[in-house]
């Protein structure tokens, strides 16, 4: 790659900097924090763009208007690198609706074979609405699950349906809640199953989440006491400033007053756990990125040449450079967000 070339993707990169005051890389810097890789533990696959649904917080910007899908080509060289790293333990499993990429099935079999930990973002509701192209069935979803001890991650707004339907589209809570009890009656959520099953909850709105441990407390009470809903944890992750969110901040004139929010929140032992430093992000078409947000943006990782699962080098992408931009003070704010929730 000509030098030419690097310099143009430096520009685009750089370019998701809004402001200089929002330089996060050099705030790192300065509160001497660590940003090198320290290792892959996770290899987060995003399969798909097409969804369900299109809620207004989301920033893949899936719908069931988007057509990308990971082929089975990149699927399969996937997992020849989870075959031949055993440090790489976790299969992240991501869209849109990772469900409705015709080859999700197989993955999830493939990589349970190379005794991996697979995790599948599910929304829920895809259960009962089914491809909302083809018209595909998806109600064996959580006996398929349980059968290969995948750990379910679904979001859930809130234990009610007002800001749940709000955040995610009317009916959205209802669907949920049947689609959760589907999954309670295979055993998820439920203590000694092995049946992991995690909530994730984001703000409604333009302010920082309160405190995990708090909230999965009232989330455990309420669920149970009004929907016999039973679950593991609850991840708490902040509304990152990007894509469909960030639209809607401009639109209304707080998009600066959030990041202002989100810098001055800057907690330094979140820096510290950062999810980049833990695992790679893989798009449909098998580019590397060194989170899911970052993919949103196509701030794919270099190092000397753009990386891809095809020219895949371990030992290079723990030496890489994390790209940093201004949306990165959401996952160091406060308790920190990460895809598992809180990181400090």
């Amino acid at each position: 790659m000509s030098n030419a070339t690097l310099e143009l993707i430096n520009k685009a990169t750089n370019s998701h900097e809004d402001d200089r005051k929002y330089n996060f890389g050099k705030i790192l810097s300065e509160s001497q924090i660590a940003t090198n890789p320290r290792s892959i533990e996770t290899l987060q696959l995003n399969v798909t763009k097409l969804c369900n649904q299109a809620c207004l917080h989301c920033h893949v910007d899936a719908s069931p208007k988007r057509t990308e899908h990971m082929d089975l080509r990149t699927i399969d060289r996937c997992l020849e690198i989870l075959a031949e790293y055993d440090e790489i333990k976790n299969v992240d499993i991501t869209g849109g609706a990772p469900e409705l990429n015709p080859h999700f099935d197989y993955l999830v079999r493939e990589a349970k074979k190379l005794n991996k930990h697979v995790m599948s973002r599910h929304n829920l509701t895809v259960t009962f609405d089914g491809n909302p192209v083809t018209g595909e069935s998806k109600a064996y979803l959580p006996e398929f699950y349980a059968e290969h001890q995948v750990e379910v991650i679904s979001s859930l707004p809130y234990y009610q349906e007002y800001f749940t339907d709000k955040q995610r589209g009317r009916g959205v809570f209802n669907k949920s809640i049947d689609s959760l009890k589907l999954l309670n009656a295979q055993g998820y959520g439920e203590e000694g199953t092995g049946l992991q099953l995690n909530l994730v909850y984001n703000p409604a709105g333009a302010f920082l989440p309160a405190d995990q441990a708090t909230l999965e407390k009232d989330f455990k009470k309420e669920l149970l006491q009004n929907f016999g809903i039973q679950f593991n944890n609850l991840f708490v992750i902040t509304n990152m400033p990007i894509h469909r969110f960030k639209d809607q901040l401009k639109r209304r004139g707080g998009y600066e007053e959030y990041l202002d929010k989100l810098v001055t929140a800057f907690n330094p032992s979140a820096a510290e756990g950062i999810m980049c430093r833990f695992l790679i992000s893989v798009s449909y078409d098998g580019r590397i990125f060194d989170c899911d947000f970052n993919q949103m943006l196509d701030m794919q990782v270099k190092n000397g040449k753009l990386s891809t699962v095809f020219n895949f080098n371990y030992d290079d992408l723990l030496t890489r450079k994390i790209f940093f931009a201004s949306h990165c003070f959401g996952c160091t704010a406060g308790a920190g967000s990460s895809c598992g929730g809180e990181t400090a």
